[in-house]
């Protein structure tokens, strides 16, 4: 007989196979030897009272033998000679997951990458992180596995409505991830082995037929009734399909450029802005786990490095965090010279002696177009602009670009000081490789930023007593949370209402925000192209 339930246990009960399975025993009044095994469904960590408990929901085998769960498996076609062929722009998760999808349906996939593999995406980043020189077409946004491969691996989503998590989360597993993925509640990779599971899903696009392109830019459509004839990049080439993906990320802002260029249809689509917060790692663990922090808890060893997720209204806005890193680094996420933005990444230990996170507020049109009214940069028909928002965020990255004083050191101010107007006398230890400098954020974030973000960060230290501190150190800014562009598409067609094979897609067009949710999204994609293609 197979049961499932749930328990909820002290952390080191959960790390003995024998202790676990005589608490399974206890809750379901059986004889330790009546538990022939068990498969964990979903784990979670409950912080919330002095005696932390781990959630555990599993599958128990009682009197019957145990069957491991069997591995998903996945057929992939080959392709090579396929008669429908799709171009798929970009090769971060929106691309990556609608090309294996394509390949499933016996669809070949051409992918275009404006960057490099990801192996030679190293060497850029430590050029960037040692000597602070950027190569604009490979960076931490723009290259093999995109912004995602560089920064974290996060595959926490709510948006299940938009396909299945689960084939998400079984195709990594698939391609290499730990199986953990499939049942903690707040999953993750490690920026440390995610370029092998990527460079696992080149090779089984290349096998099956399918092709990825690198360093190959997309610089022109040519577009004939209402349909996308050819791609051209940078050099020279072109490419045809029956249909275009385009998979960019948030941060191809020429290919918005060139879009509106073509007269395109896009929208301005809201997107929040801060600066990302750096605590010693033992702290935040101080705050969440209480005693059960320090070293002679036997349940230490299992607790994860701590995490939170903060929200707060402020003045009818939301300030909240964003990609919160536990044990992680900070890294320069800019993708030209003269700006300054910051993401942050956890290798899969977490083991880093800092957390970091997006603190950050949501931008409106109005506040966007006052800002940039305030600085000259607004033109007569900026309401109409859907790039207003995109010009926003320029206009931020580089006042935090002068703040810093080049080679994107980036500006800096402990957190009380910074909620005072102070600039710091001194920093403290910060992972942000290129350097911090201190400075005052009053002439980079508009006030309706700056103003919200002090009240919140004191506010914050109400839910979690010891967050505001002058051991926390403030780096600008976060702004590249979320596209400031939308790139509309039909409802049920999902192509583009203008553009009949022209089919936006993932975070960059507008309808993902992470990973998982950009996977889910290029799968999707690639299912309705399957219909239209061959039916």
């Amino acid at each position: 007989m197979q049961q499932q339930i749930t328990l909820s246990l002290l952390p080191q009960h959960t790390a003995n196979d024998g202790v676990l399975k005589k608490f399974i025993a206890d809750h379901l009044g059986k004889k330790i030897n009546e538990i022939k095994g068990y498969t964990l469904v979903k784990t979670s960590v409950d912080a919330r009272s002095k005696n932390i408990r781990i959630n555990v929901t599993l599958i128990v085998f009682v009197n019957e033998p145990f069957q491991p769960q069997k591995k998903s498996s996945f057929e992939f076609k080959y392709v090579s000679q396929a008669r429908e062929k799709v171009i798929i722009i970009g090769a971060g998760p929106a691309g990556l997951f609608a090309a294996l999808k394509l390949i499933q349906y016996g669809i070949q996939p051409i992918i275009l990458e404006r960057g490099k593999d990801v192996q030679a995406r190293r060497r850029d980043l430590a050029q960037l992180n040692k000597h602070g020189i950027i190569n604009p077409e490979s960076n931490y946004c723009f290259g093999e596995g995109g912004a995602g491969t560089y920064s974290d691996g996060k595959l926490y989503t709510r948006s299940s409505k938009r396909g299945s998590i689960e084939n998400i989360l079984n195709l990594f597993i698939h391609f290499g991830a730990d199986e953990n993925i499939a049942y903690e509640a707040h999953p993750h990779i490690g920026t440390n082995k995610l370029p092998g599971i990527i460079t696992a899903m080149r090779e089984t696009i290349i096998e099956h037929g399918g092709k990825i392109l690198f360093e190959k830019k997309v610089t022109g459509f040519t577009i004939l009734k209402n349909t996308v004839t050819s791609v051209e990049t940078t050099d020279g080439d072109s490419f045809t399909a029956n249909a275009c993906i385009l998979a960019t990320g948030h941060s191809a802002r020429d290919i918005f450029y060139l879009l509106q260029n073509k007269n395109i249809l896009l929208e301005a689509k809201p997107f929040a802005l801060g600066i990302r917060i750096e605590h010693p790692q033992s702290l935040i663990n101080a705050i969440q786990y209480g005693n059960f922090h320090h070293d002679n808890y036997p349940g230490y060893a299992v607790l994860n490095p701590a995490s939170y997720s903060l929200v707060q209204q402020v003045n009818n806005k939301g300030v909240f965090s964003f990609c919160m890193c536990p044990g992680g680094i900070i890294a320069p996420a800019a993708t030209n010279e003269n700006e300054v933005v910051v993401n942050g990444w956890s290798p899969s230990k977490r083991n880093n002696p800092f957390a970091n996170s997006g603190i950050v507020v949501q931008v409106d049109l109005p506040d966007a177009l006052r800002e940039l009214k305030k600085n000259g940069y607004l033109k007569t028909d900026a309401v109409k602009d859907p790039l207003s928002f995109l010009h926003f965020q320029q206009l931020i990255e580089q006042k935090a670009f002068d703040a810093g004083g080049g080679k994107f050191v980036a500006p800096a101010g402990r957190m009380i000081d910074f909620c005072e107007e102070k600039v710091s006398s001194t920093l403290p230890k910060c992972s942000y490789n290129p350097g911090i400098h201190a400075a005052g954020f009053d002439h980079i974030l508009p006030a309706f930023i700056n103003d919200r973000l002090k009240t919140a960060l004191k506010l914050f230290s109400k839910k979690m007593k010891g967050f505001y501190t002058n051991e926390a150190v403030v780096v600008g800014v976060e702004s590249r949370t979320s596209s400031p562009v939308r790139i509309p598409r039909h409802p049920i067609g999902l192509h583009h209402p203008q553009i009949n094979n022209f089919y936006p897609c993932g975070e960059g067009a507008g309808y993902a925000g992470g990973i998982v949710s950009a996977a889910m999204d290029g799968e999707r994609i690639a299912d309705q192209l399957a219909k239209v293609l061959v039916g």
